[in-house]
């Protein structure tokens, strides 16, 4: 991703105005002049999608529920308690899985879709980024950790846009943004990283792709930040901090807050990850 295609019209981090037209420019200038109020009613519409969605998961869960509610009253105390915990922890898990399903379902029918953007935060732009986000915070935060990591949470990132190569490993749950991700063939994302597509700089929201190369290897707890490339077979060390449009290249190893060239690649294939 180059400067050049991140670049839009420089604006006043407090303007109040609008550059588009029509219904589009005066809800932008809603959105700027009544801030507060707008993220009120953002957050509403969020609950309200994050309602719908975990209500319909939930649903199976009750079902299952009811049913042993109702078919073990004959039942001792003891096991008729039992097998009602045993619905309510199996509902649960039967809430996760339809969550991972409904959530990518109403993420693709939402109308727009989140691209490379950099602008106010108060702007349209920002819309299709925080509805994004906002689905995949609501499995992150309800159920991803218990199925991180297995095949059901490559499933649910790609589902959510995510380009995944084969054989790839993802031990995190501190994933924002995933349909601006790529990551190559057996890639391996460790122990509780982070990748985001996302920064602040200057009052301003830039939103840029993270792609990381065939065979390459994050660090456990090492951090990625937006508009950045990794080349394959690359390595960044845990707790490693990579700042934004930062370029690595294949075989290279990197490490440090922020993270900088530690090996060239002859001697970083010699390390150990």
């Amino acid at each position: 991703m180059t400067e050049k295609s991140l670049q839009v019209k420089r604006e006043d981090i407090d303007s109040k105005d609008s550059s588009y037209s029509g219904i589009a420019g005066w809800a932008e200038i809603f959105m700027r002049r009544f801030r507060v109020v707008f993220h009120v009613l953002a957050l509403l519409v969020v609950y309200a999608i994050g309602a719908i969605c975990m209500g319909i998961a939930l649903s199976p869960g009750v079902y299952l529920f009811l049913y042993i509610l109702e078919s073990t009253q004959a039942w001792p105390l003891f096991l008729r308690y039992s097998a009602i915990g045993t619905g309510i922890s199996a509902g649960y898990l039967l809430y996760g899985f339809s969550l991972i399903l409904i959530v990518p379902l109403f993420n693709f029918l939402f109308p727009l879709r989140l691209k490379p953007w950099r602008g106010i935060y108060y702007s349209l732009g920002t819309i299709p980024w925080y509805i994004h986000n906002a689905l995949t915070y609501l499995v992150r935060f309800t159920f991803l950790h218990f199925i991180t990591p297995t095949p059901f949470n490559i499933f649910f990132y790609r589902m959510m846009g995510m380009k995944i190569g084969r054989g790839a490993m993802i031990n995190t749950t501190n994933i924002s943004d995933p349909c601006l991700m790529e990551l190559g063939d057996k890639v391996t994302i460790g122990g509780s990283a982070t990748i985001i597509c996302h920064y602040a700089a200057g009052g301003f929201l830039i939103i840029a792709p993270v792609k990381i190369g065939k065979g390459a290897t994050i660090g456990m707890k090492a951090t990625v930040m937006g508009d950045v490339e990794i080349g394959e077979k690359a390595k960044v060390l845990a707790n490693s901090l990579v700042m934004p449009k930062t370029r690595i290249g294949p075989g290279e190893l990197w490490g440090g807050v922020p993270a900088q060239r530690i090996q060239t690649p002859e001697k970083a294939q010699e390390s150990v990850a």
